[in-house]
């Protein structure tokens, strides 16, 4: 058994608290709805339960001893975890958190637009949204639901989103300067627009779709690499150059006329965006229905 209850009783320390923050067994009795008579004996008894002084008693007042001050901090810190801890489990009770991590492409092109669906059928459901590129472990976060582009061989174990299916894209303005694009070896001659991966990543890059859809070795430098594939996008889409889309992620801006797409140059791979139980043995039902809700989405 703790010291608290005990040796200390839980209600002295809550009278010591407010005796120490206001240096005055009257205010304290004020705000417990007691007597000064009452908080003086409750601090005296708790010194004794101590066997330290906690307050000098001075002309009109008290004030904190060494001890008494750093029992205060001490007790001041409790005091503010526990309001915490009780304000977070009632607005779970109340609105249950669901946190999704996904990458920040996902995020942007595919999650945030469809949520405000979301939200309008489940608006007891806080869902947060945490972005991952795939360089740092991420299974010490508190995460329900992990959307994450997987290789073929991990997204054989989880439920799928889509698979990978990917195609060059560009602006109109770009087709109208450079086009017809109607074969590889036109296509490698234009300045491309390159994402550079992270460990733990699994972009299919320039070189690797070269060779998987022709069998070629793709040499020449990008013209432009970014670390953001919503920054490529944008790069392309201001005709900068030619990027590689992903269906699922760029479709809108593809039925919109925003980009165009390459469409005899696709390529499939056994890749995709899979879902992830990030705390699998964690039950709740919110977290279920925010699972049927995505996999209902990409379907």
């Amino acid at each position: 058994m703790s010291l608290i209850g005990r040796r200390v009783s839980p209600h002295g320390l809550r009278v010591f608290e407010a005796a120490a923050r206001h240096l005055s067994f009257t205010a304290a009795a004020g705000e417990l709805h007691s007597t000064q008579s009452a908080v003086s004996q409750q601090v005296r008894s708790l010194e004794e339960q101590l066997g330290i002084p906690l307050f000098e008693r001075i002309y009109r007042g008290v004030r904190l001893t060494e001890a008494g001050q750093a029992l205060f901090v001490s007790v001041q810190e409790g005091f503010a975890t526990i309001e915490r801890t009780l304000d977070r489990l009632q607005r779970q009770h109340r609105h249950p958190q669901v946190n999704i991590l996904t990458d920040f492409s996902f995020a942007a092109y595919w999650l945030l637009p469809r949520l405000p669906k979301f939200r309008r059928r489940h608006p007891d459901i806080d869902v947060r949204i945490m972005t991952h590129q795939g360089g740092r472990d991420w299974h010490d976060q508190e995460v329900d639901v992990a959307l994450l582009f997987c290789d073929a061989r991990t997204l054989s174990g989880v439920p799928r989103l889509f698979g990978e299916a990917v195609l060059p894209v560009c602006s109109p303005a770009f087709l109208d300067q450079y086009g017809p694009i109607d074969s590889l070896a036109k296509l490698v001659e234009l300045p491309l627009m390159a994402l550079l991966s992270e460990p733990g990543q699994h972009w299919l890059d320039w070189s690797t779709y070269f060779r998987e859809l022709a069998g070629v070795a793709y040499v020449q430098s990008a013209e432009l690499t970014f670390n953001n594939y919503t920054l490529l996008i944008q790069a392309v889409i201001a005709g900068q150059g030619i990027g590689l889309g992903w269906r699922g992620l760029i479709d809108d801006q593809l039925a919109s006329g925003v980009l165009v797409g390459l469409e005899g140059m696709s390529l499939t791979t056994g890749g995709g965006y899979g879902l992830i139980d990030g705390r699998a043995g964690a039950a709740g039902s919110a977290k279920q229905i925010v699972r049927d809700w995505l996999l209902e989405e990409a379907r």
